[in-house]
């Protein structure tokens, strides 16, 4: 569907930098890359509840 090669990506880029800055940029990314963390451990959190409730029931019988 969409094709990009290498001049195309650079000129995204170019753009990106031009409408943010490059300090922006840089926040953004990491404000992603938190987001992306905190979404894994709550996945892994809910994940880890239900075992426990799950050797919790286990231990009732």
């Amino acid at each position: 569907m969409f094709h990009l090669g290498g001049p195309e990506w650079i000129i995204i880029l170019i753009i990106v930098v031009l409408l943010f800055g490059p300090g922006r940029i840089g926040k953004i990314a990491g404000e992603i890359g938190n987001s992306i963390k905190s979404f894994r451990d709550g996945l892994g959190g809910s994940a880890e509840q239900a075992e426990k409730s799950e050797t919790k029931e286990e231990e009732k019988k």
